[in-house]
């Protein structure tokens, strides 16, 4: 039984109906270890639900779900899947070679504005099982105001008890291996005034704030928070900023500094937790799920919201339960030079359920959802095949790129609505005389 470690990377930000800024490089830590990364876990709240004209007719009606998209996928990272609802969004990227290993993606939406009927406030998750483990991540956007902290724990426990996931594995958020839960929680400090909090701001008197946090106070009383665990605040309150500046508010409203902007996790408590030496920040289980946080910070150099995004960067150490090997495996030559060498073969896993609408798609080195692909052939099952080990199939020349460059096949299924088998990049170099030769063989035959 091997083990696997995960570098997660989870970012959290109110973006206050804004556009993305022209840089998100340093955000996404692209910049340190380029790539490095596993799975990158983004949850937006206040995204501007205006649909962007000029994006209205693809799949992603955001700019947010784009600049990610683009950014992202040229180191190799695909949208496993997103949940929108209103301003709240939630997107899960993950290297393509992963993919096959990420199972029973579900996602979850809860409306608790208005009493359950708005979905300005709430929350929207995904689970999956990553290499036999269940994980969830859950974006919230708690109510405001520095007198609603019970509203926020109440609405907390209410998003929780209305998200239920199918299957027999972890049906409820706090059923998984490992929870993440992170958003705009809206958690204000009590009691301190305006002057008090920027003085101990401006003077790095961290610890002081913490103790008048509303959900570091919260862990000791509500049962809810039993197991979730951060790590140390040892950035400046990350709202409420004039926007376009790293100044608090100058407003009329003049809102008191506050960690609004939140990221923490929980192991399902099956088993007591290991090494606690580091206060908070390695936990575990003997079930050999593992997650230690690398970092904790903000980035001040955003200024387009009136909240500054926060990230953390953990590593999930998994043991490869039942599943090290892919659903599919696919066969392919190092290169395709002709038409005639279009060809991929692939055998599937004992367990797997196939369907009549399964595919394989081509896919281009940087792809960036299961949808964007060159072309594709249909897996479909011929009565022949249900005694063969192997199946293959064949790309005709209209599936084919009419150019060189690396790509991926990866086998979609139908029935789980994810890709469950890929290749490692080979190279596509058909020349256009390739292409017209066989279209004059063609004129030939007919």
């Amino acid at each position: 039984c091997c083990l696997t470690q995960i570098l997660v990377h989870i970012i959290t930000w109110n973006v206050g109906s804004a556009t993305p800024p022209d840089d998100i490089t340093s955000l996404l830590g692209l910049h340190v270890g380029d790539g490095n990364t596993d799975m990158y876990i983004i949850g937006l709240q206040e995204v501007n639900s205006m649909i962007n004209k000029r994006l209205k007719d693809v799949l992603f009606t955001d700019q947010w779900s784009e600049v990610c998209m683009e950014r992202l996928s040229p180191f190799g990272y695909v949208l496993v899947t997103s949940q929108r609802m209103q301003g709240l969004l939630l997107l899960i990227f993950a290297k393509y070679f992963h993919l096959p290993f990420l199972r029973g993606v579900q996602t979850e939406t809860t409306r608790t504005g208005l009493g359950g009927y708005w979905g300005n406030k709430g929350g929207v998750s995904a689970r999956m099982s990553v290499y036999g483990h269940t994980i969830c991540f859950l974006n919230c956007h708690l109510p405001a105001h520095m007198e609603n902290s019970d509203q926020r724990m109440e609405d907390f426990e209410s998003i929780l008890q209305q998200q239920q996931f199918e299957g027999q594995a972890a049906t409820g958020v706090l059923d998984h291996d490992v929870v993440f839960w992170f958003g705009d929680l809206n958690f204000r400090i009590d009691d301190l005034d305006m002057q008090v909090v920027k003085s101990a701001i401006d003077n790095n008197k961290f610890p002081m704030l913490w103790e008048k946090d509303q959900l570091n106070m919260a862990k000791d009383s509500e049962t809810v928070l039993e197991g979730f665990q951060e790590g140390p605040l040892k950035f400046s309150p990350t709202y409420k900023f004039d926007v376009g500046t790293n100044t608090y508010d100058t407003s009329g409203k003049k809102r008191k500094p506050a960690w609004t902007d939140r990221i923490l996790w929980r192991l399902r408590a099956t088993a007591p937790a290991l090494g606690a030496g580091k206060r908070g920040s390695i936990s575990g289980l003997t079930s050999g799920t593992k997650v230690t946080q690398h970092y904790y910070r903000s980035h001040m150099e955003y200024t387009v919201s009136d909240h500054k995004p926060v990230s953390s960067i953990f590593t999930l150490q998994v043991r490869h339960i039942r599943v090290d090997i892919p659903l599919v495996t696919i066969i392919v030559e190092d290169e395709w030079n002709c038409v005639a060498d279009a060809i991929a073969k692939f055998k599937m896993a004992p367990n797997f359920s196939r369907s009549s609408w399964d595919w394989i798609g081509l896919y281009k080195v940087g792809f960036k959802h299961h949808k964007d692909y060159v072309g594709y052939v249909w897996a479909k099952q011929e009565e022949a095949d249900f005694h063969r080990q192997e199946h293959e199939v064949t790309f005709t020349e209209e599936e084919l790129p009419k150019g060189s460059g690396d790509f991926i096949l990866g086998y979609y299924s139908n029935n789980m609505s994810t890709i469950v088998g890929v290749t490692e990049p080979f190279q596509v170099i058909i020349t256009l005389h390739c292409f017209l030769e066989v279209k004059t063989m063609k004129c030939v035959l007919s």
